[in-house]
């Protein structure tokens, strides 16, 4: 194969797509996987048939029963190694996930060392699986809760983050004793195939039942085969807000669980008494980083008439700066959108910004200099737009910067919030009210947000998600381990009388 790394992650030209306790032959049709920045065709994989998906679950069934009689500390121990096999892969797997998803190399690496961190916080997670005690009303009783498996995890993830969204689900629900059923973007195939190639032997090594399995599928049929099953219990879907609505009624529609990662329209307030450089150096991560396709990247900046005649001109300035090319290559800032749908949805956005009014200061034209012809590459675009134009409200998966002057602080919150959507957020400024203010109950209503620092990346101690559009969910971090758990509330009697709770009495 023409890339090493290819080789080392046990790729080949046609790849198996259904991991059901081991790879099932290809007995369906084939995707091609592509690379945006040729378009060259790096490697097939098969898609799942109905058949592979029930070889699947089946497979998922039968490692959790095992797996949930492991003891969390062991099962933490099984993920450390895990952790340990990432970091043997960690180059070669960043690289493909540049190769495939298009975001540069040193991003595709920062992915990878999300799941090992990830990893890292789930086999400390594993020995804190808590449960409170509390008292009975009731004399000679202890009541307590605990925590129990919940059972097979559906994880559907987005071609954006092909492998470390995965992680966040997958390493933790296996820390709490439950088994994953994956299914992957069909545009990112090969970081599937891969992931599972790393993991499996590390579960084999250990004596661990198959509690990994993949289908490499479209929506329909297995993406809605996967969200109906009712021996799913939880359903955690990372993708856009329309994909969600869908997963919400039909998961809803079984009484099942759901943990949604939608979309983000993520803003960024910058007050008179900001640190301009802070500023621009946060601004141009988040809203060129990943080509713009990540559903942290910035998408609106709310400036003070005071500051906004500079930052707009020194972010001109910045724009003109960024390497633009093939996402391998060593200095590149910016590599291609995913495909060309996405360039078309990007060009048709910046249609609807000029008949609504928005003045485009810079890019908004295909980039093709120093590119290949087959590649899907853009120039990052700055608008000058209105908090009241509508396709300001719209999440665009593209490197498109609005700029939106304002005059008074609430003013900016208030349009900030006006939104659908409600991921990340930030402020920058050097007045501590001011960020209080934006950190407050009155403040932004995202479930992220930050203060002098950018809308885009987030720790693996915080727990990652958003409210309203973007769906709820909470993954990785704080508490969210208990999404991937059911609660149960114990009394004990310890005493010889039954007494009731509330006092009543019943009988003699």
């Amino acid at each position: 194969m023409k890339h090493e790394f290819l080789t080392e992650l046990g790729l080949s030209a046609e790849n198996p797509g259904t991991f059901a306790g081991s790879w099932r032959a290809p007995s369906g049709e084939w995707v091609e996987s592509r690379s945006p920045h040729d378009g060259s065709v790096i490697a097939k994989v098969a898609l799942a048939t109905l058949e592979d998906y029930e070889a699947a679950v089946k497979s998922s069934e039968a490692a959790f029963l095992e797996w949930r009689q492991w003891t969390a500390p062991k099962r933490g121990e099984v993920v450390r190694l895990i952790g340990d096999a990432l970091r043997e892969k960690c180059d070669a797997l960043g690289s493909l996930v540049a190769l495939e998803m298009g975001k540069i190399k040193p991003e595709g690496v920062g992915e990878v060392q999300e799941m090992i961190d990830v990893a890292d916080f789930a086999v400390g997670l594993s020995r804190q699986l808590y449960g409170l005690t509390m008292h009975s009303e009731r004399p000679g009783h202890r009541m307590y809760e605990q925590w129990h498996p919940i059972g097979i995890v559906g994880c559907i993830t987005a071609f954006n983050f092909p492998v470390a969204v995965w992680a966040w689900n997958a390493l933790i629900a296996a820390a709490c004793g439950d088994s994953v059923l994956w299914k992957p973007s069909e545009i990112t195939p090969l970081c599937a195939v891969a992931v599972q190639n790393i993991v499996q032997p590390v579960l084999d090594e250990c004596g661990a039942p198959p509690i990994f399995n993949c289908v490499v599928g479209t929506a329909d049929p297995v993406g809605e085969t996967l969200i109906a099953d009712r021996r799913i219990p939880l359903v955690s879907a990372t993708g856009s807000c329309r994909m969600g609505r869908r997963v919400a009624e039909v998961v809803g529609a079984r009484l099942g669980r759901t943990l949604l990662e939608l979309g983000g329209n993520n803003g960024i307030i910058a007050t008179e008494n900001a640190d301009l450089d802070l500023l621009v150096r946060g601004v141009l991560f988040g809203a060129v980083g990943t080509a713009g396709q990540r559903c942290t990247s910035t998408r609106r900046l709310f400036l003070h008439d005071s500051i906004a005649d500079e930052v707009r001109d020194r972010l001109l300035k910045a724009y003109t700066q960024v390497s633009i090319g093939d996402p391998l290559a060593e200095g590149t800032l910016m590599g291609p959108l995913v495909h060309d749908g996405a360039v078309d949805t990007m060009f048709a956005a910046l249609d609807k910004v000029k008949a609504q009014g928005g003045k485009v200061l810079c890019g908004a034209e295909r980039c093709t200099d120093g590119v290949p012809e087959g590649g899907h590459y853009v120039l990052p675009t700055i608008v000058e737009a209105s908090h009241d134009m509508d396709i300001v409200a719209d999440e665009t998966f593209a490197p498109i910067l609005y700029l939106l002057r304002y005059s008074d602080l609430d003013e900016a919150i208030a349009w900030h919030n006006s939104v659908p959507q409600g991921l990340s957020s930030a402020i920058f400024t050097t007045d501590v009210r001011e960020a209080e203010k934006f950190l407050s109950a009155c403040g932004s209503d995202c479930g992220i947000a930050n203060v002098n620092i950018g809308t885009s990346g987030a720790e693996i101690g915080g727990a990652f998600g958003g409210e309203k559009d973007t769906g709820g969910g909470r993954e990785s971090g704080s508490d969210s381990w208990k999404a991937y758990m059911r609660r149960q509330t114990c009394t004990i009697n310890y005493s010889t009388e039954l007494p009731l709770a509330q006092g009543i009495k019943f009988g003699d």
